[in-house]
């Protein structure tokens, strides 16, 4: 049997693409420069606050609970709350609902208690709430003409519902007269995730002060959603659209603070689904804050993390008035394209650069068309097939390499014997039988990297893929979270409680794959690394890695690594040939070499530094 041989630049080519990936998932991480400056500035943010906070403090009002049944309480209510005291405290919801979306809208406070998505449900069966329960609030704070300070959650408003066509109309108003009041305008339409949302005041200049801006403060706890809380809370995220276009979210991973100029629409984003708030004519500033509440995997948690912006009103002749849109629905591109004014597809992280290209205009638009003739499974599996395919002539030129490096070896080898004593020797030898035989020793790493755009694009398309939420294939229940074969009586470190097969598969193949690319006999070469036992670790963090990621992600380099199998050996056994391949190299060796400038620039290094060290050692 003929004896398989190292190919080192596979498995460097392998390893750059699982390093470039782990940077690419690191990215963010602030720079000591970034974390230096984002300190001085959350300095100046807390000075500030800590002003704003002292003048609210001359005459606080508390959160107020009213007994309605109690006259006197009543009446200490409205006497505390001065004017507003006008509208009579009466508790109660409207809702307003389409075929979508579900809102609870309460008395006190004028505000959105509950929000339902109708036609979802969690993955234990239980409808999607954004809101519920008091995990959300959105509450004006001011002061007023008498030095009261007061906050829209604890004042009582009064609805009123009408229809406007097809559409339904709530208006909540806390008076002052009849006449004059605080209004919140809700205006939902038919088959529509967006809500019309209208601000405005109407005869409070006397009441409100006009020397300070009106306060707006909405925070949210994203509410579990998904399987496993710590892949969810991965991809929970505040994202905003700022300056014309740009698009910007605080970190993921821990507790972030930002503050952004010129916003258009803030998106507190819980992995498939996201509460927006978007504006007609800009934010001047919105504080952003994102506190993580996932410490490690466990059924038990109920939040993933707790999310806050601050808005400053500018009020315009004692009076304002702002045009808003509420957005309680799904992360599903082909929802959020409808609403292009705003750019809303924009609050799903198809990834960076080039990388977010490919996923947002080729994989993402190729896998719908094939899901709308295909159940998921089968149209991973198809994608899988025409992607591999297409990159089939790459994995060519990869193999190309490593039958080159192979007829190569024996030489390569008697000049390691020659010059075993002189490594610098050795190698300018090496480079010099590389250049006269017409082989590039980069060739094989070069068409892995080549493919890097591709495997980055989909490692992010299957996360945030909404099309492939809780849509079964064999015995997975949802591609888009992980399959479970055995429910573990433990948790294992990094693992998880579960074992899912789709990486046990996946791992395999990448196993499979790494053996005949790189052969059993791995021999230990001075200052590289041990490259046998990365082939074995390799295939071992894949399975680690994988076991919590969505399962469509491991069904996919299941399949890939497979198809790939299949095309090497269809190449290794007939396309290549290596006598042709031989015989092609040695005649690449009689035909004068030119030096690119860059070949002539590498020699002369070495032969500098060789001659430095025959002087070193005179």
């Amino acid at each position: 049997m003929e004896e398989k041989k190292l190919d080192i630049n596979s498995i460097i080519g392998f390893v750059l693409i699982f390093g470039i990936l782990i940077y690419m998932f690191y990215q963010n991480r602030p720079t000591p420069e970034e974390l230096e400056a984002e300190k001085a500035e959350q300095e100046q943010v807390e000075s500030q606050k800590t002003e704003e906070s002292e003048v609210k403090s001359q005459n606080p009002l508390e959160p107020v609970n009213v007994n309605l049944q109690d006259s006197t309480a009543v009446a200490n209510y409205q006497s505390e709350i001065g004017a507003f005291g006008y509208t009579a405290p009466k508790e109660g919801n409207t809702t307003l609902e389409n075929d979508l979306v579900s809102l609870k809208i309460s008395n006190k406070g004028g505000q959105i208690v509950e929000a339902r998505m109708i036609q979802f449900h969690t993955y234990d069966s239980i409808p999607v709430y954004l809101v519920k329960d008091g995990n959300a609030s959105f509450e004006l704070t001011f002061s007023t003409s008498d030095n009261r300070v007061l906050n829209t959650k604890d004042l009582y408003f009064e609805p009123s519902l009408s229809d406007s066509g097809d559409n339904q109309v709530l208006s909540m108003k806390a008076k002052i007269a009849p006449n004059e009041f605080l209004e919140y305008r809700y205006e939902m339409k038919p088959d529509d995730y967006m809500i019309d949302f209208a601000l405005r005041s109407q005869g409070l200049n006397g009441v409100v002060k006009g020397d300070k801006p009106i306060n707006l403060e909405w925070v949210l706890k994203g509410i579990r959603h998904d399987k496993s809380v710590q892949y969810e809370n991965r991809y929970t995220e505040i994202m905003s659209n700022f300056e014309d276009g740009k698009v910007d979210y605080l970190s993921a991973t821990s507790d972030d603070e930002e503050t952004q100029e010129d916003v258009q629409w803030i998106s507190f984003k819980q992995h498939f689904f996201t509460s927006i708030l978007a504006t007609k004519k800009n934010f001047k500033t919105v504080d952003l804050r994102s506190k993580n509440l996932v410490e490690e995997e466990s059924k038990d948690v109920a939040f993933t993390k707790d999310f806050g912006a601050s808005i400053p009103l500018a009020l315009e002749g004692g009076e304002f008035s702002e045009s808003l849109n509420w957005y309680y629905g799904p992360t599903d591109v082909k929802v959020l394209n409808k609403y292009g004014e705003y750019g809303l597809d924009d609050t799903i992280y198809f990834g960076w650069g080039i990388f977010g290209w490919i996923n947002r205009y080729v994989f993402t638009p190729f896998y719908s068309f094939l899901s709308s003739m295909l159940p998921a499974g089968l149209a991973i599996i198809l994608m899988t097939i025409i992607v591999r395919l297409a990159m089939s002539p790459v994995t060519y030129k990869s193999y190309l390499s490593q039958a080159k490096m192979k007829v190569l070896k024996p030489e390569i080898t008697e000049l390691g014997e020659k010059y075993k004593d002189n490594a610098m020797k050795k190698q300018q030898e090496t480079m010099k039988l590389y250049g006269k035989a017409g082989v590039s020793p980069m060739s094989g790493c070069v068409p892995a990297l080549l493919q890097m755009p591709i495997f980055y694009a989909l490692f992010m398309f299957f996360p945030t893929s909404f099309a492939l939420r809780q849509k079964p294939f064999l015995w997975a229940d949802d591609l888009s979270s992980y399959d479970t074969i055995m429910e573990l009586p433990f948790n294992i470190p990094f693992y998880g409680d579960h074992v899912s097969l789709f990486p046990i598969l996946a791992s395999i193949a990448i196993g499979f794959y790494m053996v005949m690319t790189t052969g059993q006999n791995m021999p230990q070469q001075p200052g590289m690394p041990n490259m046998k036992f990365i082939m074995y670790l390799m295939p071992v963090m894949m399975l680690f890695f994988f076991n919590n990621y969505a399962s469509g992600l491991s069904l996919y380099y299941f399949v890939s690594n497979m198809i790939t199998i299949g095309i090497m050996l269809v190449i290794k056994n007939f396309i290549l040939d290596n006598d042709k391949i031989h015989a092609q190299i040695q005649e690449n060796k009689k035909k004068p070499k030119k030096e690119n400038k860059f070949q002539k620039k590498m020699r002369e290094m070495m032969q500098q530094a060789e001659e430095q060290k025959k002087a070193g050692k005179r």
